[in-house]
């Protein structure tokens, strides 16, 4: 039980996170619990794909970043994409550009906190459940919130933009994540698939993924910070024309 708790934590603390937010004007409560549950049903595609192209690691680094990249970045991000782009966005209450922040969020965190449950159960069966739900708790589900954060601000800005300028915003922030996820999963592939990343440092290694983590993370703070200032504008501008 320890186990479970320790995997669920992470994603629903960064979900209670960008819910508070949201002060100005809050997503319908019950969208946002679809919103996380179709992030959960969107892993099945991307196991799928990812076992069905894992003949793609052939021990080189060039296999290495067609699986990070092409395989493992593309199923996953476009996986949650679907679930932004088909549910999330075509609701009414997508009236503002952080809106499109918080459904991704709600979405990357259903699919990462069902990817961590996974992987922390299965490691517990050798013994390192909690060691790896703590690695992964600091690590790997912050990472899917800030790849989702990226997405979302597109997304945000996609809605409000109109004819072939709102689809390139949308696969922008979908190339954006699919790149920053892809050049995680690089790093922290290396050692473990290729023969020259073996031979490689893994904590040199581990830098660079935790390194390309944390320009993402940044990025993504000042993303977050740049459409909340837009809703406090909104927010003031509505109460204004109420107010006369």
């Amino acid at each position: 039980m320890e186990y479970i708790a320790i995997a669920l934590a992470p994603g629903i603390a960064i979900c209670l996170f960008i819910f508070y937010k949201d002060v100005y004007n809050r997503e319908p409560r019950l969208n946002l619990f679809v919103s996380f549950f179709l992030g959960c049903f969107a892993i099945l595609p991307a196991i799928w794909f990812e076992n069905e192209f894992a003949y793609t690691i052939d021990g080189t680094i060039t296999g290495v970043a067609i699986f990070s990249y092409a395989i493992v970045g593309f199923s996953e991000e476009a996986s949650k994409f679907l679930g932004l782009r088909l549910y999330s966005y075509n609701k009414k209450s997508f009236d503002e550009p952080l809106d499109g922040i918080v459904y991704s969020v709600m979405v990357s965190m259903g699919f990462a906190t069902l990817e961590n449950v996974m992987y922390v159960l299965n490691y517990a069966q050798a013994g390192r459940g909690l060691e790896v739900g703590i690695q992964r708790m600091f690590l790997s589900v912050p990472a899917h919130a800030s790849f989702a954060v990226v997405m979302g601000y597109f997304a945000g800005k996609a809605k409000f933009t109109t004819g072939s300028k709102s689809l390139l915003l949308m696969l922008t922030g979908l190339l954006m994540a699919i790149f920053f996820h892809g050049t995680y999963d690089f790093f922290l592939f290396l050692p473990k698939y290729s023969h020259i990343g073996k031979n490689l440092s893994e904590g040199l290694l581990a830098g660079g993924a935790i390194g390309s983590y944390i320009v993402c993370l940044v990025l993504s703070r000042k993303l977050i910070r740049y459409h909340r200032n837009i809703s406090q504008d909104m927010f003031k501008n509505k109460n204004q024309n109420i107010s006369v």
